[in-house]
């Protein structure tokens, strides 16, 4: 699925959740080596999340899983876009939004 590539303050949500339910969260660190759009830099696979979960509230932090993009990839890790749908144990890893930069699309499947 093609999408817009996002960054560090993306909004993300995990289904299910660490209790079952779904938890929310955004993407808080980006490893390098990495590339940047409108200075900022773009999340790829084993980003890390800081999630929080929603019966107890307590955070807990998340590595982003692959696949992201087919195409695009840093340093071996694929690239994370809006509406990508992660598989990320404890489940599938939904990413939100807002985009890096709205002028940049990976044209490349999921």
């Amino acid at each position: 699925m093609p999408g817009l590539p996002v960054t560090i303050g993306t909004a993300v949500i995990i289904t299910p959740g660490a209790t079952g339910v779904p938890d929310s969260g955004i993407i808080l660190t980006v490893l390098p080596p990495f590339i940047t759009a409108n200075g900022l830099p773009l999340a790829t696979s084993g980003s890390i999340c800081q999630m929080v979960n929603s019966l107890t509230g307590v955070p807990y932090p998340l590595v982003i899983g692959t696949p992201g993009s087919l195409g695009v990839t840093v340093g071996g890790r694929s690239l994370v876009r809006v509406g990508d749908r992660i598989p990320t144990p404890p489940g599938i890893l939904t990413i939100l939004g807002p985009p890096a930069a709205p002028f940049i699309i990976d044209q490349w499947g999921a």
